[in-house]
């Protein structure tokens, strides 16, 4: 049951990752774009600007899980790379419940009234001619605790159910 569990928050968090690098190729060509029409053709493009902003905080909000799920985080590793697999599983498990998982949980509950009131006025860009949906980039961000979060408890499964009787 857990490593099923697990299993199945992996591939979500597989596909957003798949879905996120097509977004960062999209988003270099976006630039490139903003790049040439204002030093090429002196032309300012405010809503192709912000969408490469918006393509960054998806990138990021929604990419933070699959860095996790890919061990691809930063960590000082003096100690840690030259542990046993049942030492680094006991590290990353305390990691996990002691920081991970309250973290994740405090910003989706601190988040909702945050985004609650950027969709109450349908927040816009300030900027004239900008993208005129603040609010949904503010939604990526219990979205983000959520997928943390998802992942998070997929790991913590992993720490507590080892694939094999090999790995501790």
């Amino acid at each position: 049951m857990g490593r099923a569990l697990a299993a199945r928050i992996d591939r979500l968090t597989e596909a957003l990752g798949r879905v996120i690098a097509w977004l960062l190729f999209g988003m270099m060509a976006m630039t490139v774009v903003v790049v040439v029409l204002r030093y090429g053709f002196d032309i300012g493009a405010i809503v192709l600007q912000e969408s490469v902003v918006y393509m960054h905080g998806l990138a990021f909000m929604l990419g933070i899980a699959y860095t996790l799920k890919t061990d691809g985080h930063v960590r000082v590793d003096i100690i840690y790379s030259r542990l046993g697999a049942r030492s680094r599983r006991h590290i990353n498990l305390f990691g996990h419940v002691v920081f991970l998982i309250p973290v994740c949980l405090f910003i989706l509950v601190s988040s909702l009234d945050y985004v609650a009131a950027s969709w109450r006025v349908l927040e816009r860009s300030p900027e004239v001619g900008g993208l005129p949906a603040v609010y949904l980039l503010k939604s990526l961000i219990p979205v983000m605790a959520l997928t943390l979060l998802l992942q998070g408890i997929a790991e913590i499964i992993r720490c507590l159910v080892p694939e094999s009787a090999t790995d501790g």
